[in-house]
């Protein structure tokens, strides 16, 4: 898949998600079968570019290429600023948030909101892709709410515009993430548009990413949520697409060893403290469907440094390893 100068190594891309696409989480996508990854959300607003909070969401230090930077915001002159900052801080393709559905975002009229203002969609679009030479791509939504399904309105807009990919979740504003996915419109705006199309929403399997591909004639998937807990989603994925084959699921022990280089990635990046925090949200969704995972998790989110947070975590998966072992020994001998 191409966007502007950049062959992204396949066609699975990692959404961008607000407090979970940090550099650590990125790389990790990477290394384990994503061609590219978003950071999470950068406000626009300018007051805030200096803060410790935006430069983190912003680093890239030693990432795999290319490096994708999400703004959000609902004036074109601070969009284009906030591109023009970014692109020069080392972002090599700027995207633009106009998916997501939050109310804090939606209320200052950014977001999905703006999905409601075609005319300010065109004006922010053509000053952010007027603003820098890197490339420019979207993020949205198929509309404000299912009377107002406009995505096909806003890809015309947005391909006139000169945004070069663009990411489509199969929901409106409205939806959030309540009910299912559609891709009825994804497939309607892929038909409109000449420009690189991912289909997002509810892509959890290598089998759904296959039909939702077939089914929408998208260019690649975006996985969200799916990737929270199971990043090596991403090269099940690429090895289903590639051969029709299921890879099996990793072993407890592969999954053990993710987990501990990724928290040890997460407190180099944000020290103890932030890092303890950080890594409680991922503790929870790596230990989610494990034996024991929800006295883990209550156990884990009391631990306070690296520490214990680390010495519990080895403990938990030393139990699920050993019991693991211990059910091949019975099965072989029986």
């Amino acid at each position: 898949m191409q966007i502007g100068p950049y062959t992204l190594n396949n066609n699975l891309v990692l959404a961008p998600m607000a407090g979970v696409t940090d550099r650590p989480f990125r790389q990790l996508c990477k290394n384990l079968g994503a061609g590219m990854a978003v950071s999470e959300m950068v406000s626009s607003n300018s007051l805030l570019w200096g803060s410790a909070k935006t430069r983190r969401r912003a680093n890239h230090d030693g990432e795999t290429e290319p490096r994708a930077v999400q703004i959000a915001g609902a004036d074109p002159r601070l969009m284009a600023e906030a591109a023009q900052y970014n692109a020069d801080n080392g972002a090599q393709i700027i995207d633009i948030n106009m998916g997501c559905p939050a109310k804090k975002v939606c209320n200052v009229m950014a977001g999905s909101a703006l999905l409601q203002d075609e005319p300010l969609v065109a004006r922010i679009l053509e000053a952010v892709a007027k603003a820098v030479a890197v490339p420019v791509t979207l993020k949205i939504r198929t509309g404000w709410d299912k009377g107002h399904r406009n995505g096909i309105a806003v890809a015309r807009i947005a391909e006139a515009s000169g945004i070069q990919s663009l990411a489509v979740h199969g929901r409106t504003r409205a939806c959030a993430y309540t009910g299912e996915a559609e891709y009825d419109t994804i497939a309607a705006i892929k038909a409109a548009v000449k420009i690189p199309v991912l289909a997002n929403g509810d892509i959890r399997t290598p089998e759904q990413a296959k039909f939702v591909l077939d089914y929408t004639g998208a260019d690649g998937v975006m996985i969200g949520r799916a990737a929270q807990g199971r990043p090596w989603i991403f090269r099940s994925i690429a090895h289903y697409l590639a051969t029709g084959e299921l890879l099996p699921e990793p072993a407890i022990t592969e999954i053990r060893d993710i987990l501990l280089d990724h928290m040890r990635n997460l407190y180099a990046f944000y020290g103890e403290h932030t890092g303890v925090l950080m890594a409680r949200k991922h503790l929870s969704w790596y230990s989610k469907g494990q034996s024991g995972g929800a006295l883990f998790r209550q156990t884990i989110n009391i631990a306070a440094s690296i520490e214990q947070q680390t010495a519990l975590t080895h403990k938990f998966f030393d139990r699920l390893v050993e019991a693991s072992t211990g059910a091949a020994c019975a099965e072989m001998a029986a």
